[in-house]
């Protein structure tokens, strides 16, 4: 899908293009290309010059490759965004091409972003460019503006993940985890810590797209002034994050206490049990042997019955005493 964003009195305007001729009558600031086919890819080189790389969207690549300046002044930036998929939380590497010298645009630049899917921080930027007048100004507003958007998604992210764990830290500190119940908490908890770690990295990917931007100085003073004011809000999710991690492991392990609980009781129950059942054995021991003893004689018939309640009594008295004790609570 090839979409491109044109500035309208302030307003960024979105327009969806299914032909090359469609593409020459207008003027972007912005060329997004979701999935692109090798027509579309055809489109961008055979109108703006522009060849796009094939390991545009690779995902081991080193930082060199990841963010670079080409001798012609365009700028290449390759960066994750979350998506806080309840199934499937996952990042999606995005490929920015920015041309700063576009002579038809004059000093407005042309952006160029490639991706495999729709990103939620793209689709809150294009809403707010619409609603709100002067947000940007270029090409190079649109890519700070998403790094902003993609610092406050991860916020809004974090704050959910805190009202997940909130309801698992009410299960786990009401007490009575059961074995069920506490397989559920743990896979929460190890849901919403592969969720944390996401964010964590994706911050982190953002600091250093913003830092290259920073470093390369082709932001303007006000917009120097916004690209510190993101790496200031990525700093405050950075300690947020870490705050989850404590909180994150602070469950485990009162879930894991929990299990271990319920372990020792059911070993406690075997422990007891066997203790309880030894006097019963040993007298069944004893006059199970092969051996005269005066009782057969004076009790005669009367025998079996005295021996089984003798077991009983005695299986009873540990039992009387433990229970006394609290070792059966």
């Amino acid at each position: 899908m090839l979409n491109i964003f044109t500035l309208v009195n302030g307003r960024l305007f979105q327009e969806e293009i299914e032909s090359l001729e469609e593409l020459a009558k207008f003027q972007p600031i912005w060329v997004d290309l979701e999935a692109p086919t090798l027509e579309e890819k055809r489109w961008i080189k055979q109108h703006y010059g522009l060849s796009i790389p094939e390991d545009a969207m690779d995902e081991d690549i080193e930082e060199s490759a990841r963010f670079y300046e080409e001798d012609n002044g365009e700028l290449h930036i390759r960066s994750d965004f979350l998506i806080d998929d309840d199934e499937n939380p996952r990042s999606v590497r995005t490929a920015f091409i920015l041309n700063q010298h576009n002579t038809d645009l004059k000093s407005r630049g042309l952006l160029f972003s490639i991706h495999d899917e729709d990103v939620p921080v793209f689709r809150l930027l294009r809403l707010r460019a619409r609603r709100a007048p002067g947000l940007i100004e270029d090409a190079k507003d649109v890519l700070l503006k998403l790094f902003d958007a993609d610092a406050e998604y991860s916020a809004d992210t974090l704050e959910n993940i805190y009202d997940e764990l909130e309801k698992v830290s009410r299960q786990v500190l009401a007490g009575d985890v059961t074995d069920a119940r506490a397989g559920e908490v743990l896979s929460a908890i190890a849901r919403q810590e592969d969720l944390n770690g996401r964010i964590r990295r994706n911050v982190m990917d953002t600091r250093r797209a913003v830092s290259f931007m920073m470093r390369s100085k082709m932001l303007n003073a006000s917009q120097f002034e916004d690209a510190r004011q993101i790496l200031r809000d990525i700093e405050s999710l950075d300690n947020h994050t870490a705050f989850l991690f404590d909180k994150i492991n602070f469950l485990m392990d009162a879930t894991v206490g929990f299990i271990n609980i319920n372990q020792n009781k059911i070993i406690k129950i075997f422990s007891v049990a066997s203790v309880a059942l030894l006097p019963p054995t040993l007298i069944a021991s004893i006059y199970g042997m092969n051996m005269q003893f005066p009782e057969l004689e004076l009790l005669g018939p009367a025998m079996y019955p005295y021996v089984l309640a003798l077991m009983v009594v005695s299986a009873i008295g540990p039992m009387w005493y433990f229970r006394k004790r609290g070792w059966l609570m």
